[in-house]
């Protein structure tokens, strides 16, 4: 199989070498900031018809800021825009015997007629929309200053983060989560571990891609999260320090440094956090199960101390002007502490107290997650043939130490020493995670462009359980219990190859994609020695279409398969045992999902005005979800199984209003229908419901005084297969302020202001229902202070020389 694929990857390739035979000539350049001449990436290029200036072409520019498409021979205005800042024009002649024409660096200037607050704080500089992705550029949130990275994924549209900090998006928990275009080596249910380790002034941008193409895993049925690290490219030393303070012992440092010559830009990081955070949680379940109370009522009060180090370096190397190197290199220290108070009661059916349980549980905690890279360029000719290739290591470990002391009280409330408990328990964890990835991309005439790669994902994972248990007859010395303590191993390697064809017939564009997965995966019990194999392959398919309509409008239509596998969580079977009355465990033969995802847009900009509408329908089968079984010794035991079918149709509208000069409005509500079926595991698995999110985001520049950024959301039940997790909505708010002549900035933010984030879950069966509330800490008041310093560059030599592109073009 591995060498099927790598066949019809070279076949692509040999076949891409064949030229267009129209006449067509290659336009090249690079957009710059006038100002510092920072490279500008996703600027908008397009070749209108000097008459009307009708849409003839155009391109956007790419993360180094340059670009770079065909057309063919004639006269046309060429416009390259940025929001915020003055759109260029220049009439330029193609003359038909040349085959390239280099426009250098294309430098833009700050809106004149823009406060400069709005330029930097204002919503319009916040949002991006691209064919099949939105971009929050969020290093300017100020209602997520001294935050972590998953608490900043909370305060944006479509994303909802749930009690055990799992990321869902549009109401679709099987997300894949990308750091800087990787996949991580995280399952979704330690991606709020590892991104709360990240503080969220680390990171440049965030990427929803909700309808992934074939370029992309196609792992992850609710799409896929990038973040995007924050990098500086200005030539000589710069740098920023920041540092915050907020309440209940919430400390964050940082220093980014950057230090660029005309060839190589070195790059270098240390963030620091030290944060508490409570979680306050509450039960009611009433149990049907004879021969038990009839009611369980639970109460928790945990306490977590965490510190984070993120350290991370690299460079990137400008061999030629062809070729770029580059290298980084990522470490995630982290150190954490948990204590835990936990008062079971039991009720009789006439609500009387039959005992109580009183549990303290301490626990520590340290892990270590190291990550390297390198990939490498290569501009192959002027005609913008592409090879990119790339290669990533990561180290994941971990070891976890908890203790846990249970009085038992009678129903008099009398102390009975004898059925007191004494329990530890450690849980290492190790994992890796490796990445090759080999792309292509060749244009074939005028309006036409392929793209092919290879990619392999080889990871594996360890999870160990040492339980000891004591008692009055071990005189409460905990003993290991040999049936609850074991190892399972996870290896699951992907071998991918896809293509991709993209072309455009005057209004009319379209892509379409394949993309080849087969996938091995091998687990493995220690005590039983047992092997579970489960190898297969798919074929992925995806179609995307535009139709442009008129200036700043079009509709689009695309179509894609997407598969989510299980993961290390999902799969583990060994019994989570933190609480005594509700374990979990994980089923090792779960399927992977799949999922058919179909999209209609619509989007119209005006002068003050963007509209993004979006009607989607996912068809879902093997559903993953999660089971809750009553068993009859009154313990509750939360599994995952294969449901049959979930279906979900919604549709999304992202709305932008600029008010005025100063004040902007983003508007987002996602609305959809859910259905669950489930009869394969058992009567009363199906479930349906109506439910929604809105967002929003207001900003507000006051000249000379201050920005303000206003922040809330909401989002409606859920629908699982025994029940649904209740509505919550919070606001946040923040202020920021300029000084120091700007190379400074104070905010002051307070997150979720009326302290109503609290995730409430209701399940039900014939044997049992449960109410499940839980508060973790979110009324966090945070102040910042951020300074910039450097920004050096060599006025003895051209700033056009280090890119390669010849004079600067300043129109």
């Amino acid at each position: 199989m591995k060498i099927v694929l790598s066949c019809l990857f070279f076949v692509f390739l040999y076949s891409a070498t064949s030229e267009g035979y129209s006449q067509t000539i290659t336009l090249k350049g690079k957009v710059v900031d006038a100002e510092n001449s920072q490279v500008m990436e996703f600027a908008n290029i397009a070749l209108l018809v000097p008459g009307d200036s009708s849409l003839v072409t155009g391109a956007m520019s790419d993360l180094d800021g340059t670009f770079s498409f065909s057309t063919e021979p004639g006269e046309y205005l060429l416009r390259v825009g940025f929001i915020g800042y003055e759109s260029s024009f220049k009439i330029i002649s193609l003359a038909g015997d040349k085959e390239l024409v280099n426009l250098g660096n294309i430098r833009l200037r700050t809106d004149a007629t823009n406060l400069q607050e709005v330029v930097v704080e204002g919503v319009s500089s916040i949002f991006e929309s691209d064919v099949d992705k939105r971009i929050y550029n969020v290093e300017n949130s100020i209602v997520a200053e001294g935050a972590t990275a998953a608490e900043l994924l909370g305060t944006l549209p479509s994303i909802q983060i749930d009690e055990q900090g799992g990321i869902s998006m549009r109401g679709s928990g099987e997300v894949m989560i990308y750091i800087n275009g990787r996949p991580s080596n995280l399952s979704s249910s330690e991606s709020e571990n590892i991104l709360s380790q990240f503080p969220a002034n680390s990171i440049k941008s965030v990427e929803l891609i909700t309808n992934p193409s074939s370029r992309y895993d196609a792992a992850g049925v609710g799409g896929i999260i990038n973040i995007i690290l924050k990098k500086n490219q200005n030539l000589g030393f710069n740098g920023q320090v920041n540092a915050s303070v907020g309440t209940r012992d919430k400390y964050q440092a940082g220093l980014n440094l950057n230090y660029a010559t005309e060839k190589v830009n070195y790059y270098a990081s240390y963030n620091f956090q030290d944060r508490r955070r409570f979680r306050l949680g509450e039960s009611l379940r009433e149990n049907f199960v004879p021969g038990f109370s009839r009611f369980l009522e639970q109460e928790d009060d945990e306490l977590e101390r965490r510190k984070t180090s993120l350290i991370r370096g690299g460079l990137d190397y400008n061999i030629n002007d062809n070729l770029v190197f580059g290298f980084y290199a990522q470490a995630n220290l982290n150190q954490e502490t948990e204590n835990e108070s936990t008062n079971q009661r039991n009720f009789n059916v006439r609500n009387q107290i039959d005992s109580l349980f009183v549990r303290d549980r301490s626990e520590r905690s340290n892990s270590n997650n190291f990550e390297s890279g390198v990939n490498l360029t290569w501009n192959l000719d002027s005609l913008g043939q592409r090879l990119y290739t790339s290669f990533s290591y990561a180290y994941d470990q971990r070891d976890q130490i908890q203790n846990t002391s249970q009085s038992f009280f009678n129903s008099e409330n009398e102390f009975v020493p004898a059925n007191g408990l004494t329990q530890m328990e450690e849980s290492p964890r190790e994992s890796t995670f490796s990445l090759f990835q080999l792309d292509y991309e060749k244009p074939l005439g005028e309006n036409s462009k392929i793209e092919a790669g290879l990619k392999g994902t080889f990871g594996s994972w360890d999870r160990s359980q040492v339980f000891a248990q004591g008692d009055q007859n071990t005189n409460f010395s905990p003993t290991p219990i040999d049936s609850l303590n074991d190892t399972y191993s996870f290896h699951e390697d992907v071998y991918a190859s896809y293509f991709i064809f993209r072309s455009k017939i005057n209004k009319f564009g379209y892509q379409a994609g394949l993309r080849a997965e087969y996938t091995e995966t091998l687990g493995e019990l220690a005590s039983s020695g047992e092997k579970i194999v489960n190898n297969y392959f798919n074929i992925f398919p995806s179609v995307y279409t535009t139709y442009n309509l008129g200036q700043e409008e079009e509709i689009s239509l695309n179509y894609s398969r997407r598969i989510s596998r299980p993961g290390i969580w999902s799969l583990s079977p060994i019994y989570n045992l933190r609480d005594q009355l509700n374990f979990s465990i994980g089923n090792p033969y779960l399927q992977p999902e799949y999922t058919d995802s179909y999209e209609m847009g619509y989007m119209k900009g005006w002068s003050k005005y963007l509209l993004n509408a979006t009607v989607y329908h996912r068809y879902s089968t093997n559903v993953q979800t999660r089971i809750t079984t009553l068993l009859d010794n009154n313990i509750t035991v939360q599994s995952r199984e294969n449901a049959n079918v979930r279906k979900s149709t919604g549709l999304e509208l992202v709305n932008q209003i600029g008010v005025t000069d100063w004040f902007d409005i983003a508007l987002t509500g996602n609305f959809f229908y859910s259905e669950i079926f489930g009869d394969n595991l058992g009567e009363g698995f199906n479930n349906s419901n109506f439910s929604w999110t809105v967002n929003l985001l207001t900003s507000m520049a006051i000249p000379n005084l201050f920005s303000v950024q206003l922040q809330g959301n909401y989002r409606g039940p859920i629908v699982l297969p025994q029940g649904e997790i209740e509505p919550l909505w919070g606001l946040n708010i923040g202020l920021r302020k300029d000084v120091m002549a700007k190379r400074g900035t104070i905010s002051l933010n307070v997150s979720d202001i009326f302290n109503t984030q609290v995730f409430k879950i209701k399940t039900q069966d014939a044997r049992f229902i449960s109410d499940r509330a839980f508060d973790r800490e979110t009324r966090i008041g945070t102040i910042a202070f951020t300074y910039r310093f450097g920004g050096f560059r060599d006025k003895s030599k051209k700033e056009g020389d280090r890119d390669g592109m010849g004079e600067d073009m300043d129109f």
